[in-house]
């Protein structure tokens, strides 16, 4: 009985461990903030904020993403993608000037944030074809 409580107490103890992280862990890592910001944002040149949250959701879909959450009036759409791992992406959309719309893309595993610029270079390649293609009118 004391080796199953002992058990359930290491196993507690390494749940809660994992889930310490904080801002501040963000706020300490080796890449600026700046560095960071450029690699999950663009800016495009169209106004038309309907359209950009549909190829957002359509590009996900695409790229292997669920959607989990889509707000039109936030400017919001979150995806799930699984494969050896929970990779989550949140994509906002707001207004940059009066001429662009300003595309922002976070990505985590699981509760880690994802400083890799790979996701990040995958969705915007591929968004950036998908309004491309989008604003030619090429199916």
């Amino acid at each position: 009985m004391k080796f199953r409580k002992f058990c359930l107490c290491i196993i507690l103890a390494a749940v809660f461990s994992a889930c310490q992280y904080t801002a501040k862990d963000l706020l300490d890592s080796d890449e600026s903030q700046v560095k960071i910001r450029s690699i999950q944002t663009r800016a495009f040149d169209t106004t038309d904020r309907e359209k950009t949250l549909r190829t957002i959701i359509a590009t996900l879909q695409d790229l292997g993403f669920v959607i989990d959450n889509a707000d039109h009036n936030i400017g919001s759409i979150s995806g799930t993608k699984l494969n050896y791992y929970q990779l989550r992406m949140t994509v906002t959309v707001r207004p940059r000037g009066t001429t662009q719309l300003l595309v922002r893309a976070n990505a985590r595993y699981n509760v880690t944030p994802v400083l890799d610029p790979e996701p990040y270079q995958q969705f915007f390649t591929a968004f950036g074809r998908a309004m491309f293609l989008e604003a030619h009118q090429v199916d």
